[in-house]
């Protein structure tokens, strides 16, 4: 649970850190303001993707111990932190050439579609842990209860 906090921690200093770098970033350069970059998406995807749902896992891991397969929690949780780091600088290198008038290219588009794909990859993992963990918490209330199944 220690590893969850942490991380969620962390992903609310560098999303708060990447909204302060998108506003500073933009001024400085003389960006005109309203024009879309997507250094703005990097901000809400380390807050939204690192942040709360790391939070809510957190919650989750606390109500059906997610981490007790101890072998797919370590999957979701670097496979999707793997996906959270790649897709937010991606979107920073993207919108930073934005803002500086310079082209982006395809391999940076490549590069965010894979941290994408690691993503969904640890959510998957993440539903598969969890589904275990729920059914181990069923057969231990019903086991508890007295009732055989």
């Amino acid at each position: 649970m220690k590893k969850l906090l942490n991380a969620a921690f962390i992903y609310m200093l560098v999303g708060v850190a990447s909204g302060l770098f998108y506003r500073e970033f933009t001024k400085l350069n003389d960006f005109p303001e309203g024009q879309f970059t997507q250094l703005g998406l990097a901000h809400t995807h380390l807050l939204t993707l690192g942040f709360i749902v790391l939070l809510i896992v957190l919650a989750l891991e606390k109500a059906f111990a997610i981490s007790a397969s101890k072998k797919l929690f370590a999957w979701f949780f670097w496979l999707y932190n793997a996906g959270v780091v790649l897709t937010s600088a991606m979107l920073v290198w993207h919108g930073s050439l934005t803002v500086l008038g310079e082209e982006s290219t395809k391999m940076i588009s490549g590069i965010a579609g894979l941290g994408h794909m690691l993503l969904t990859a640890g959510m998957i993992v993440l539903f598969v842990a969890l589904r275990r963990a729920v059914g181990r918490a069923g057969r231990a209330g019903r086991a508890s209860a007295g009732v055989v199944a």
